[in-house]
C-alpha cells in the first residue's frame, strides 16, 4: 500500500509540474516544453521519480495525451534511441483511457535515451519526447586533454594584455539614460579586447548610496552572451543583480553595436554563413579559430570589472546560459580570479563526440556538417571545449541543466558536471528543454550573494 500511495504521490508532483512548466511558457516568449494556449497536452511519467535508472535497468514510461486536461483514447506511434542519435527501435500503442505504459528498453552502457512521441488527430500531427538516463554520473568525455593546454591559453591571454594595456582597454563608456533608474545606473561599453578585436556591453551598476552597501564597494558579474549574431535585447531584464548590490556586465562576443538594427544584425549573421557560422570559422587551425580571441574577450572584460573603484577587491562572479554558460565555465577555467561560476545547460562540451560511433555530443553539434569534424578540426577543438576547462576550476559551481534539451543535451551537460572537482551545486529539472525559469534565475544571483567574502 505504501508504494502505491508512494506512485500516486510521484504521478501528481509530476502532472502538477508539467501544469507549472506550461503556465511558465506563457509567460515567455521563448521555446519550452508545450505549446501556448494549446487543446493538447502531453503528460509523460518515467516510473522512477528522478527519471534515472542503473545501467541494465529498463525504463517504464506511463503516457498520457488530454484535450481540454481529458485523457484521449488514441494511436500513438514512438521512436526510441540515443540522445540525439538515430532510433533504434519503432512501435505503436493504443492509449486506453487515455493511457499506455511504453517500455523503453535499457543501456548497457551510461547515457541517455529519447522517446520521440507522436499522435495525429483531425489531421494535425501532436509531437513530444521524453529523455531518461542511466548511470550519467558515470559518463566520461571523448575529448582529450592537450599536454600544452594551459601553455596555449596563458599565451594568448598575455599576448593580448601587451596588444590591448589597460590604459587601452576602454574604448567607450557612455551612460544609457533610457536604461538608468532611480537604483540603478546603466552604461554602454566599448572595450578594445586585443590587436585586432573589441566588444561591446551594457554595465549596470548600484546607484551611489542606494542603502545595499554603505561603502559603494561591490561584487562583479559577466555574463556572457548565449549563441548567435544578435544584440543584448534586454539590458535591464537582470536589473535585480544592481538592486542586490552586484556590478554586472552583459557582453556581446562579435564587436557590434548593441542598438544595431534587425536588419544590420542580419545581413552580419548572413555574413558569417548564418547565426552560427562563427563556430567553424577557422577550425581547421587552433591559432585561427574564431573563438580565440572571444575567449580572451571574457578574460579581458574581467579585466575592466576588476579595474572599477567601486569593485569591494574579492568577489568576482561569472554567469550565463547555452553559450553564455560554456563561456562562464571557461572564464572560471583560465582565471583565477573568479570566485563563483553559474552555468546553465553549457554548450560547447564534448563537441568532436560525435566523432565515435554511438557517442553523443554537445552543441553545435558540428557532425551535421560535412567534413566538419576532421581530425585538425577534432584537435583544435581539444583547445576549446568546455571539458578541458572545466577540469581546471578551482571556484564553486552552480550548474542546471534539464533532460529534455535537444540544443545542449543532458549527456554533456553530465560530462562537464563530472569533470568539476570543485564544490558544486546543481538544480536538475527533467522536464525542462532549452530554458530556465525566472525564478531558478533569481535563485542563481541569490546564490552568488550568498557566496560574497566581506
Amino acid at each position: 500500500m505504501k508504494q502505491d500511495n508512494s506512485k500516486r504521490m510521484t504521478r501528481i508532483l509530476t502532472t502538477l509540474f508539467v501544469t507549472l512548466s506550461a503556465f511558465l511558457f506563457s509567460q515567455s516568449s521563448f521555446s519550452e516544453n508545450y505549446p501556448y494556449r494549446s487543446d493538447y497536452l502531453w503528460l509523460t511519467i518515467p516510473d522512477h521519480a528522478d527519471w534515472l535508472y542503473k545501467t541494465g535497468e529498463h525504463a517504464k514510461t506511463e503516457v498520457t495525451l488530454c484535450k481540454y486536461g481529458i485523457p484521449q483514447n488514441v494511436e500513438v506511434s514512438y521512436e526510441i534511441g540515443q540522445d540525439m542519435l538515430p532510433a533504434t527501435s519503432k512501435g505503436k500503442v493504443m492509449l486506453k483511457n487515455g493511457r499506455a505504459v511504453i517500455d523503453m528498453g535499457t543501456m548497457k552502457k551510461p547515457g541517455f535515451l529519447d522517446m520521440k512521441l507522436k499522435a495525429i488527430i483531425d489531421g494535425k500531427t501532436y509531437d513530444h519526447h521524453v529523455k531518461v538516463g542511466f548511470s550519467p554520473e558515470q559518463l566520461k568525455p571523448y575529448t582529450k586533454n592537450p599536454a600544452d593546454f594551459d601553455a596555449f591559453w596563458k599565451t594568448n591571454i598575455e599576448k593580448a594584455h601587451k596588444e590591448v594595456n589597460s590604459e587601452k582597454l576602454v574604448m567607450k563608456c557612455e551612460r544609457v539614460d533610457k536604461y538608468s533608474t532611480d537604483e540603478v545606473d546603466c552604461y554602454l561599453l566599448k572595450l578594445h579586447t586585443d590587436a585586432g578585436h573589441s566588444i561591446y556591453g551594457y554595465l549596470t551598476k548600484p546607484k551611489a548610496n542606494n542603502g545595499q552597501q554603505p561603502t559603494g564597494k561591490y561584487p562583479v558579474v559577466l555574463c556572457p552572451p548565449g549563441a548567435g549574431i544578435k544584440t543584448i535585447k534586454e539590458p535591464m531584464r537582470n536589473h535585480y543583480y544592481a538592486k542586490n548590490g552586484f556590478i554586472r556586465l552583459e557582453m556581446e562576443i562579435h564587436g557590434l553595436h548593441p542598438e544595431m538594427t534587425e536588419v544590420q544584425f542580419k545581413e552580419i549573421s548572413n555574413a558569417f554563413s548564418g547565426a552560427n557560422g562563427y563556430l567553424e570559422n577557422g577550425l581547421d587551425n587552433r591559432d585561427n579559430y574564431y573563438m580565440r580571441h572571444v575567449y580572451v574577450a571574457c578574460i579581458r572584460a574581467l579585466d575592466f570589472l576588476c579595474s572599477l573603484p567601486e569593485w569591494d577587491g574579492k568577489n568576482v562572479f561569472v554567469q550565463g546560459g547555452s553559450q553564455g554558460g560554456a563561456l562562464s565555465l571557461i572564464t572560471a577555467g583560465l582565471d583565477p580570479r573568479v570566485t563563483g561560476c553559474v552555468a546553465n545547460h553549457p554548450a560547447l562540451s564534448d563537441m568532436a563526440a560525435y566523432s565515435e560511433a554511438g557517442r553523443t555530443g554537445g552543441y553545435p553539434h558540428l557532425h551535421r556538417e560535412n567534413q566538419m569534424l576532421t581530425s585538425e578540426k577534432i584537435t583544435t577543438l581539444q583547445y576549446y571545449d568546455v571539458v578541458n576547462f572545466a577540469r581546471r576550476i578551482q571556484c564553486p559551481v552552480f550548474m542546471t541543466w534539464g533532460y529534455n534539451d535537444n540544443v545542449c543535451p543532458p549527456t554533456t551537460s553530465y560530462i562537464v558536471w563530472n569533470l568539476i572537482s570543485a564544490p558544486k551545486e546543481s538544480l536538475i529539472t527533467p522536464i525542462n528543454e532549452h530554458w530556465t525559469s525566472a525564478d531558478t534565475n533569481y535563485g542563481q544571483m541569490l546564490w552568488l550573494k550568498k557566496l560574497i567574502k566581506e
